[in-house]
């Protein structure tokens, strides 16, 4: 990848999370986000870095096994990021946020382990598909990387319990809408809640499936 291309995704990464910031999607310094380089390294967000005001001469590059190279330190939840693209070499990007009604999801007795949010709509079907709960680990935790690992080769969205969603996509546009998707059909979820909602039929969500294969 060239030093114009590198440059523009730098770019490109402080964009798009200072729109999740200003919009609410993220919080403080919490979240995070990587892009996949040509050369088989990474582009990730610093440790306790503020989404809304990152520098992009300051990211952090990471060489094909992940070893900091330049840039501020990465993420401490760089391991979130590896161990979804050890199963997914199709994603060129990942966004993990703490986005209120995604958490809020997590947080719910009773959600269905294997897909915590029916298929409401048809573009959360086309953009996120099944959302599997990641049991809960403490930030940080080793295991917690192995718990995504041994589910991102299925799915390109996960929710860890009591933490937020982490989402893959081919690139950090896709990455980024599909999060705001499942963040958006979280907070529909919420408020159907109680109401028995009319989720989309299995012919349907299959249909979907066949016209706009993930």
């Amino acid at each position: 990848m060239s030093v114009h291309d590198e440059s523009t995704l730098r770019e490109q990464i402080s964009s798009l999370g200072k729109s999740l910031f200003d919009r609410g999607l993220t919080m403080g310094a919490s979240g995070n986000i990587s892009v996949r380089l040509d050369d088989g390294g990474w582009l990730m967000t610093p440790t306790n870095a503020c989404l809304g005001r990152l520098d992009p001469a300051r990211i952090s590059r990471l060489d094909g096994q992940g070893q900091w190279l330049d840039g501020d330190k990465p993420t401490k939840e760089q391991f979130l990021h590896m161990a979804m693209y050890a199963e997914r070499p199709q994603s060129g990007a990942i966004v993990h946020l703490h986005s209120t009604h995604s958490v809020a999801v997590s947080c719910l007795p009773g959600v269905d382990p294997c897909d915590c949010i029916p298929p409401l709509t048809a573009y959360y079907v086309m953009r996120v598909g099944k959302l599997p709960l990641v049991p809960y680990h403490v930030p940080g935790d080793p295991k917690l990387g192995d718990a995504v690992r041994g589910l991102a080769g299925q799915h390109s969205a996960v929710l860890l319990a009591n933490h937020g969603p982490v989402v893959a996509g081919k690139n950090l546009e896709a990455a980024v809408y599909a999060t705001e998707e499942l963040e958006e059909t979280a907070k529909l979820f919420l408020l159907l809640r109680g109401e028995n909602p009319r989720a989309l039929t299995e012919e349907q969500v299959a249909e979907l499936q066949r016209r706009f294969p993930a």
